[in-house]
């Protein structure tokens, strides 16, 4: 059975206290380090039952998961929602799991438009859609405990100018951060490639314009940092450290927005986990993988054994125990890529393997207004169409912002 015997009891928002969303009022001491939480989303185990995707975290040895509220895993729109999540926050106490409690589920509210509607629809009922889900993932996540609830802003909709796009933004969070102030949850917004809010600049125009607001905090992306701040991740980590309230993590290349197991992309992880450990992050950790439900068992198990190694404090290996845990490495490495030869899994792995022959581009300067940030290569959705080739010596560039926003969907952890 998967139970911990140290597992911390946890029974709702009551127990969580309130220090996961107070902001520091000195800085952390950087000679003490916090131990690191990892976790693994769901919408990377897309093709496993809710119940079977915790029983395999909690057998890996992960401290907790990030929930995707979608029709697969604790559909946020069937009946019983109240009962349902009850259950799961028995199951999740029983296997001693923390939780973050994400919104990012493709077609939960329109099974045509992905991520549709969003907080920024020209629609006013669409835009009610939207509220009423993130509202329905505050309440789920007092009811398990969350340490906070994520969101995004959405794509800039075409016609929209940018400050039209900011006003519907801030409008529609303030019921949302009302009832997240209520719950003792902090709503954690992400900055997404191709979105209005794509930047840490961005979450601080959005700070400044809620007037500060104690229940709004930050979820950083390391990949996204990577991508396209002008910062390397590690001085990201500590930039945001004040209003950091969830993590999410996997590796990237720069101007490319296509998440990459680890080692597969450009990132240095010693620095990005020693950051978060010395600014005293407490929150989860969560490895974001969602285009590799295919194999998501290997590559939950791939991650943890990759970030336990690679975190400050964890224990070095003896020589013999190291060979050994490269050599299951490398032997569970080739069992995925033989399973992986669809055409789902093919697609993305030759996209990226063209684009690194490229050479590496310049990074951007900070973008000047914050409705025009810099624009990354996306990476397209699966199932593909046959990608058009292009020219041999053609770089990965970034995309210069364009008067308007694209309406390019972006990939990111809500791909």
């Amino acid at each position: 059975m998967s139970t911990r015997a140290d597992a911390p009891t946890r029974g709702g928002a009551q127990d969580r206290g309130d220090r996961a969303h107070t902001r520091p009022s000195a800085p952390h001491d950087s000679s003490a380090t916090t131990p690191l939480r990892f976790g693994y989303g769901t919408n990377g185990l897309a093709d496993l039952r809710l119940d079977d995707a915790l029983g395999l975290l909690a057998d890996l040895g992960y401290d907790g998961v990030g929930l995707t509220l979608d029709h697969m895993h604790l559909d946020p729109l069937a009946p019983d929602l109240p009962a349902r999540t009850r259950q799961l926050a028995r199951r999740l106490n029983t296997l001693g799991l923390g939780v973050t409690v994400e919104t990012g589920a493709r077609y939960v509210l329109d099974p045509r438009r992905k991520h549709g509607p969003s907080l920024l629809d020209p629609d006013p009922d669409d835009r009610r859609r939207r509220v009423d889900l993130l509202l329905r993932a505050v309440r789920v996540a007092a009811d398990l405990g969350a340490h906070a609830v994520h969101c995004f802003s959405g794509i800039t909709p075409t016609g929209t100018d940018p400050d039209t796009a900011w006003h519907r933004l801030t409008d529609a969070l303030a019921p949302v951060l009302d009832a997240a102030t209520a719950a003792g949850v902090p709503l954690a917004v992400e900055p997404e490639p191709g979105q209005l809010l794509a930047t840490i600049a961005d979450f601080h125009h959005l700070r400044h314009a809620l007037d500060d607001p104690e229940a709004l905090g930050l979820t950083l992306d390391i990949g996204h940092c990577q991508c396209l701040e002008p910062l390397p991740p590690a001085d990201c980590v500590r930039a945001a450290a004040p209003w950091l309230r969830h993590v999410q993590i996997e590796d990237m290349r720069r101007g490319i927005h296509e998440h990459l197991p680890f080692g597969d992309g450009e990132i240095d992880f010693p620095p990005v986990l020693a950051a978060l450990s010395t600014t005293g992050y407490q929150g989860l950790t969560v490895v974001e993988l969602p285009r590799h439900s295919h194999a998501g068992p290997h590559y939950a198990e791939h991650s943890l054994r990759f970030l336990r190694r690679t975190a400050p404090g964890t224990p070095t290996l003896s020589a013999e125990s190291a060979e050994s845990a490269e050599s299951a490495e490398s032997a569970d490495s080739a069992e995925a890529a033989e399973s992986a030869c669809s055409a789902e899994a093919a697609a993305p792995t030759a996209t990226a393997s063209r684009l690194a022959q490229a050479p590496q581009a310049a990074r951007p300067q900070p973008a000047t207004s914050p409705a025009s940030p810099p624009r990354p290569t996306e990476v397209p959705q699966t199932p593909r169409p046959q990608p058009v080739a292009a020219p041999a010596a053609a770089p990965a560039t970034f995309i210069a912002a364009p008067a308007k926003h694209s309406t390019t969907p972006a990939e990111g952890s809500t791909p």
